[in-house]
């Protein structure tokens, strides 16, 4: 099996479990995601414990007061009872202060050094405004403040819930940390479609910020090779991406019914010395030697199925953006003789050094699927076509993802694909350059209904 890996790098997880703390914290460096200010007006913050009053509080105060609000009306609707406010307070730690009071759960202020976290035993929330909230704000713009907090008050909701480290000690195998993960996640998902839909008083995320949403949230994934069996397993971006994405399309029932029965991850361990030690990615000419073979023997199955003949297509590589149909990226479909170009001189290597291997994977795939849909007669002008091109990459991906032997994907794949597809829309361009799909929130929606319903979901009849 191949394998693949990011080049990102992974920071300390700040607070440990034997705290019982639902920390959240696992940032790591990539491509900012410009994110546009959220708040519609301003909250007073002198009801959090700590605050020094100033900007990045009021935007916290802000957010927790609309969250509080989406539960009073939201819980109510969900669970058949009334919400209970938070009893242990909120709290604003400035960790760059030795002398600061600490929050519950913690020992001292440096405790919550780089983290936000939900205190089960106090119910309570605490973040460091000195070195998490400024950071998240910088890099991604305030929706990433209100995501990192709306996950945090996920975890409140659980404790309501019965969900409580009693509970997850008693049955780890029922509450495994990443199921609970990606409930927060999922809740936080619930939440932003309620602003996205007007409802909130204070704040406006619409369709232009979910982007840096998804940007922020990708931050604090796990580290490439975790287990989804590790105690502490938060998910990988793909899967913390997936549960956001289920609770903002179906809501709070949903994200309160998810359970070990009814939730799949997609995380895994590496399986051997060798991928571990060299993340498992393949040099960029490497990769594109063992992955076209095999995406001309999927799309081959796809088109005979079809009842339709295959004909492997030609790839050319040039030294430059393929200009053979429009303005496709560094991968292009040129509808004449049913070829494919590809830069492997400049931007296209730098976007498989950037990311990893898997992001070219799935810029190839995509271009493929419109060589599928052209045999099988299907358009492939139009916004339409972009997205059969798009779900075609999701069900190739789902393919290799299953696989027990062969060319396969490997940790830190399906992150891969999450990345290049928020920060470009290469995939999901058509045979002509000239339709897309976007922003990258819906990008990933549609990669995601190729890869969990396979090719069905990819309107080709």
């Amino acid at each position: 099996m191949r394998q693949a890996a990011t080049r990102l790098v992974k920071t300390t997880v700040l607070v440990v479990a034997a705290l019982g703390v639902a920390g959240c914290t696992q940032v790591v460096p990539g491509r900012p995601v410009a994110g546009a200010s959220v708040a519609k007006g301003s909250v007073d913050p002198s009801f959090i414990k700590g605050t020094d009053g100033g900007p990045i509080d009021r935007l916290a105060a802000t957010a927790i007061t609309d969250v509080e609000t989406f539960w009073k009306q939201s819980f109510p609707e969900t669970f058949g009872k009334q919400w209970t406010p938070l009893s242990g307070g909120i709290y604003s730690v400035d960790t760059a202060d030795k002398q600061a009071k600490p929050p519950p759960c913690t020992e001292k202020a440096s405790d919550v050094e780089g983290n936000a976290f939900y205190c089960p035993s106090a119910d309570a929330i605490a973040w460091d405004r000195a070195a998490l909230l400024p950071v998240l704000q910088d890099r991604f713009g305030d929706a990433a403040v209100v995501i990192v907090l709306a996950h945090e008050m996920g975890h409140a909701v659980q404790r309501r819930m019965g969900i409580t480290p009693e509970a997850e000690r008693r049955d780890p195998a029922r509450y495994p940390t990443i199921l609970t993960e990606a409930m927060a996640d999922c809740f936080a998902g619930s939440f932003v479609k309620w602003v996205n839909d007007g409802k909130s008083e204070n704040l406006d995320i619409g369709s232009d910020t979910l982007d840096s949403a998804l940007g922020a949230l990708i931050t604090f994934r796990d580290p490439v090779g975790t287990s989804a069996g590790d105690r502490s397993a938060h998910g990988n971006a793909f899967d913390r991406v997936s549960a956001f994405q289920d609770g903002y399309q179906r809501g709070t029932k949903f994200c309160a019914d998810m359970s070990v029965e009814n939730r799949a991850f997609t995380q895994k361990a590496f399986t051997s010395v060798e991928d571990r030690d060299n993340g498992g990615n393949l040099p960029f000419q490497e990769m594109l030697r063992l992955i076209t073979p095999d995406l001309d023997a999927y799309f081959k199955s796809v088109v005979e199925a079809g009842g339709k003949t295959w004909t492997t297509p030609q790839t050319k590589a040039t030294e430059q953006e393929p200009e053979c149909s429009g303005d496709q990226g560094p991968i292009a479909f040129c509808p004449t003789g049913r070829t494919i170009e590809i830069d492997t001189a400049e931007e296209l290597p730098e976007l498989h050094a950037e990311i990893g291997d898997y992001a070219t994977g799935v810029l190839l795939a995509g271009r493929f699927g419109l060589v599928a849909m052209s045999v099988l007669g299907v358009e492939t002008k139009g916004e339409k076509a972009a997205t059969s091109a798009l779900c075609l990459a999701g069900a190739y991906t789902r393919e290799v993802f299953t696989r027990g032997r062969g060319f396969g994907l490997s940790p830190g794949d399906l992150d891969e694909a999450v990345q290049v597809l928020l920060a470009y829309d290469y995939a999901a361009r058509d045979g002509v350059g000239g339709a897309t799909v976007g922003p990258g929130f819906k990008r990933v929606d549609v990669f995601r209904s190729g890869v969990f319903e396979g090719i069905g979901a990819c309107g080709l009849s």
